[in-house]
């Protein structure tokens, strides 16, 4: 009777053995890394509000955000295939593409635009009566040139090198707050923030001191900055607002646009269907209410700053919306 017994008793137990490894792997979610950046920054939030967004949380896939060092970290993951997803200024993918990256000629050709995000623009604050007019006026002098490892230092690095400054001054690798309390007790003379209007770390040294703010257009154009990246275009920052206090007129500068990116291999139906779903007046809202910066973001600006090849997936969106020919 035992004898009998066993066979059916091992089949019983092969079929408990299949059904628990089939049915977990039948309705597990493919995983997909999204490179975001520091904490509570702009770019970890573009993550994380389009990972927590409930019609993309039920698409057949598990976004996780991962934080970085912001965009030449992402343009890295994004290429190696290590992050699916990541936000990357659209001047470190069209550098990044060409081999164009300060002392880094590799070219990462494997990153692919999806959508525009927002814009921000270069502003270079200085001390009222400084005599700084220019970047070239900064040689000799100590500059906060904002973290290492950040968008901000990446860009500084590559527009002071353009102009043969980068060299020739005392670099300060700080935080934007702590760059601004350094220009206020004069342990630097400038400091450089790439981040959207206004920004609360300018507001800060404009309330401890009179500040000025470099034209940075006019070195751009005198300099041939515009020639070599063409992804950089002229911005008037709005600041006669009154928001800087003590600035009473616009200043030019220059700004580039932050992108969400995708790996090559990134399936073309997670691409389409994220941007399906974020590019609805219920998906832009929730950018939104994650951060005003997104207001930014609308359907016919999908394309905006974009001048590197786009992911098939998200392609084949924009001309279904008939924003691409």
């Amino acid at each position: 009777m035992k004898k009998r017994c066993l066979p059916i008793v091992l089949s019983v137990s092969l079929a408990l053995m299949l059904a628990l490894t089939i049915v977990p792997q039948a309705s597990a979610k493919k995983l997909i890394i999204f490179a975001g950046g520091p904490a509570g920054g702009t770019f970890q939030i573009v993550g994380q509000a389009i990972a927590t967004y409930k019609p993309i949380k039920a698409l057949n896939y598990n976004i996780k955000v991962q934080s970085s060092g912001g965009s030449t970290e992402n343009l890295r993951k994004v290429d190696s295939g290590k992050a699916q997803f990541g936000t990357v200024y659209s001047g470190h993918v069209f550098a990044g593409r060409e081999g164009l990256m300060v002392n880094d000629p590799k070219k990462y050709t494997n990153v692919m635009a999806v959508s525009y995000l927002y814009e921000a623009p270069a502003q270079l604050v200085v001390l009222k009566g400084s005599g700084i007019k220019s970047v070239k006026d900064l040689v000799g002098k100590r500059v906060a040139v904002g973290p290492a490892g950040s968008g901000a230092f990446s860009y500084c690095e590559m527009f002071f090198t353009h102009l043969g400054v980068w060299d020739k001054i005392d670099r300060n690798a700080v935080s934007y707050n702590a760059g601004a309390d350094a220009l206020s007790n004069n342990q630097v003379e400038a400091l450089w923030l790439f981040t959207a209007y206004p920004s609360p770390a300018v507001i800060q040294a404009a309330t401890m001191n009179h500040i000025a703010m470099v034209d940075l257009d006019a070195d751009a154009k005198k300099y041939g900055f515009y020639d070599k990246y063409k992804n950089f275009q002229p911005f008037t920052i709005p600041t006669s607002d009154g928001r800087y206090r003590g600035i009473t007129e616009d200043v030019p500068s220059w700004r580039d646009t932050t992108l969400l990116v995708a790996n090559t291999k990134t399936p073309d139906d997670l691409v389409y269907d994220m941007l399906e779903a974020i590019y609805t007046p219920e998906g832009l809202a929730w950018m939104v209410a994650q951060k005003k910066t997104f207001r930014a973001m609308a359907l016919e600006k999908g394309l905006k700053g974009v001048a590197t090849p786009l992911h098939p997936g998200a392609e084949k969106f924009w001309k279904d919306k008939g924003i691409l020919n």
